[in-house]
């Protein structure tokens, strides 16, 4: 055999070799993704709350609600429910905290005349709207009847709040625009109080003036302003 000959022998050889080795090896498996929770899946989600209200729509109470005849409205599993909340009441919650997120948020504005008059409107629009839609209405009047209910909403929504106006008020203190010697929690009570006695306690008083609030305001801050003026309307 010719040298050229062995030495292609010799070459076929290698090749076939490294060709045995390469399919030989094994092959590394493709990379698990890591496993993540459930995806939150919101048509669901608003279509489980849609359906307690008209649940609540057709006469229900929120005692009387069932997760078999929510799920039954949402056309979703009983399940399906469960997967995103652990019993009826944190569903209560979170239908009461979902209804309650589309007021605005307290927030600083230019003076304390005008963050109060934006909180106290607040509390009149919502009052107009509980008036004009009978399931706020409804909801409102029966969260007062259950008890556990009524506390986890009072931390979720109420609590926060009222620290958050409680703050607003200790600012204004510490500016020198309110009286420095009361509780910033009785001067919230003194500004918020004719608001919420005249929407929540008397069904029947009027709430649609929407110069209410900047009236209740003025009318508070000449006594509690920590050097009171004639016409805070005025700003002077």
């Amino acid at each position: 055999m010719s040298s050229s000959a062995i030495d292609s022998e010799f070459e076929h050889l290698i090749s076939r070799e490294i060709g045995e080795q390469k399919s030989a090896a094994p092959v590394p498996a493709a990379p698990v993704p890591a496993r993540r929770g459930r995806p939150r899946n919101e048509a669901v989600e608003t279509s489980i709350l849609e359906g307690m209200l008209r649940l609540l729509g057709r006469g229900s109470s929120l005692a009387g609600l069932s997760i078999d005849a929510i799920a039954a409205e949402a056309g979703v599993g009983k399940a399906t429910i469960y997967r995103r909340w652990p019993d009826k009441d944190a569903l209560l919650l979170h239908l009461l905290v979902q209804l309650e997120s589309k007021t605005e948020p307290l927030c600083e504005r230019d003076s304390i005349r005008d963050t109060l008059i934006a909180v106290l409107e607040r509390i009149r629009l919502n009052a107009v709207h509980r008036r004009s839609d009978t399931d706020l209405a409804m909801i409102g009047a029966e969260i007062r009847a259950i008890p556990g209910l009524y506390c986890r909403y009072h931390e979720a929504v109420i609590a926060p709040r009222r620290a958050a106006l409680r703050e607003l008020i200790a600012d204004a203190q510490r500016r020198g625009e309110l009286r420095a010697d009361l509780d910033p929690d009785l001067l919230g009570e003194l500004f918020v109080g004719p608001m919420l006695s005249r929407s929540l306690l008397h069904p029947d008083a009027s709430v649609e003036d929407p110069d209410l609030a900047a009236t209740m305001v003025d009318a508070v801050l000449g006594g509690l302003a920590a050097n009171p003026v004639h016409s805070f309307a005025e700003g002077t």
